[in-house]
């Protein structure tokens, strides 16, 4: 099977799922009426239709759509962290640098497949350039505190969100020019957990795993939309590089970077007082709150598929 045929069985059975979904959200909203919950359920499947069109859109139109709009999604996902962390007047210039030459260099050098200098011109260069032009402006005010929040923002939205798409330019043993199947088979790994974690602490629910950081996550969402979403990521072993086994650990790798990801910045986002980041996807709140799990499992799966499976 080749890989356009395979991206074409995949996106078959997500249109299938999300038809499925969409019918249950309509007979529970005329059974039981409009209920918050089942709102919520509605928009997320809507919101879900909604992403899964513009990524096989961009898996249609090729690598540079695929950059582009991830390119636009750290965009977005940076504008909403800054939103929610003021700053000062002193610090437009290095925010102007972070938003109109890292976000567009960062996916240059992924379309260039200029991996040396991808992997570590936002953290080392970037991480040392961003504050030296902020001292130049000579506030001190809060110096640290501002220089922070920025670099934090940069290494999520831009530096973490990046190693997404470049899973497109990864050439792995017997897998030459199919990144754009690790990259869905990521995507979904990730986006299937989240899901199940909140089906199943819905459903099951009773032991909160970090009340004062997320009051909706649970242990047995945690477990159980884990567990679930391992085994939809080793049933999905034929669209990778990897054996079912191998599946089955990279998957939940990616559980566990995910689960981690989304708790911290549910951290962030309760010591600034915010829900979500954002309103931008109905459903979903902002950019962010879809990419956060995505900032801590993307770098991980990228680098270890690259250090064990390159060729």
């Amino acid at each position: 099977m080749n890989p356009a045929q395979k991206l074409s069985w995949v996106f078959g059975g997500i249109v299938a799922l999300l038809v499925l979904a969409s019918l249950i959200g309509w007979l529970l909203q005329r059974r039981k009426g409009p209920t918050e919950v089942i709102r919520n359920l509605n928009a997320r499947v809507n919101a879900w239709w909604v992403m899964v069109a513009v990524l096989a859109a961009c898996f249609w139109l090729g690598p540079l759509a695929t950059l582009l709009v991830f390119a636009f999604i750290s965009f977005f996902a940076l504008r909403e962290f800054i939103t929610l962390t003021p700053t000062r007047a002193s610090d437009h210039k290095p925010l102007a640098v972070a938003f109109y030459l890292l976000v567009p260099l960062q996916y240059w050098l992924i379309q260039q497949e200029w991996y040396g200098l991808f992997a570590i011109f936002i953290p080392v260069y970037a991480f040392l350039g961003l504050p030296a032009i902020a001292v130049l402006a000579g506030d001190t005010e809060d110096f640290l505190e501002r220089t922070t929040k920025i670099q934090w923002g940069v290494m999520l939205a831009i530096y973490c969100i990046s190693h997404a798409p470049a899973l497109l330019i990864l050439n792995l043993r017997g897998f030459q020019g199919q990144g754009a199947l690790l990259l869905l088979y990521l995507m979904l790994v990730v986006q299937i957990s989240d899901v199940l974690q909140y089906v199943f602490g819905k459903l099951f629910g009773r032991h909160k795993l970090a009340p004062k950081v997320s009051p909706s996550k649970t242990v047995e969402g945690l477990i159980g939309g884990g567990l679930a979403a391992v085994g939809v990521g080793t049933a999905l072993w034929w669209i990778t590089p990897f054996t079912p086994l191998q599946s089955a650990v990279m998957s939940l790798i990616i559980v566990i970077c995910g689960f981690l990801g989304g708790l911290v910045l549910s951290a962030v986002k309760r010591s600034l007082g915010a829900k979500d980041w954002g309103r931008m996807i109905e459903g979903h709140g902002g950019m962010m709150d879809r990419m956060d799990s995505v900032t801590f499992a993307a770098p991980v799966f990228f680098h270890i598929a690259r250090y064990y499976f390159s060729g």
